[in-house]
């Protein structure tokens, strides 16, 4: 099963959107992306990233809240021809979702809590680096039995 949803990054420059997939087995963010703008084209480009790292089972569950980005035609045609199935959170209900919320929690916590970026390039870098070097490779999980996703994955590979 894989989560995703759109969070913002706050700087000096204006806003930064985060898109994210996280699969919910390991707490890897599968896929993400960021941009300007928190559209369909931003939402697609992290589920792409994710496909492209990843190969889900055939009907798989993809759960979003109910955001324009992930009703699209475009975006569910995204998903169906990669034979996953949507699944959507209740209207006003973001708890539905709190696997993912927990994460941008996380990220705001640690990361972006207590400062504020000088450009929009300052927090793509620090928030790929909070991504890839630190919550899928470090960032220990109680749900994981306080290992990383990456170790935890590495444990479910059979040689």
């Amino acid at each position: 099963m894989w989560v995703a949803d759109i969070t913002f990054i706050p700087t000096r420059m204006g806003w930064l959107y985060l898109a994210a997939v996280l699969d919910m087995h390991s707490r890897q963010i599968a896929g993400w992306a960021m941009g300007q703008r928190a559209d369909q084209a931003l939402a697609s480009a992290a589920l792409a990233m994710a496909l492209h790292r990843r190969r889900p089972a055939q009907g798989a569950i993809h759960h979003s809240d109910q955001g324009t980005q992930y009703t699209s035609g475009a975006y569910q045609r995204q998903l169906q021809e990669a034979g996953l199935v949507a699944s959507m959170s209740r209207k006003g209900m973001p708890y539905d979702n709190a696997v993912m919320e927990s994460f941008f929690s996380s990220l705001k916590q640690e990361l972006t809590h207590h400062e504020r970026f000088a450009s929009l390039d300052e927090a793509r870098g620090k928030v790929f680096e909070y991504i890839e070097v630190f919550y899928n490779r470090q960032r220990l999980h109680s749900a994981l039995g306080y290992r990383s996703p990456a170790e935890f994955e590495k444990m479910a590979v059979v040689p």
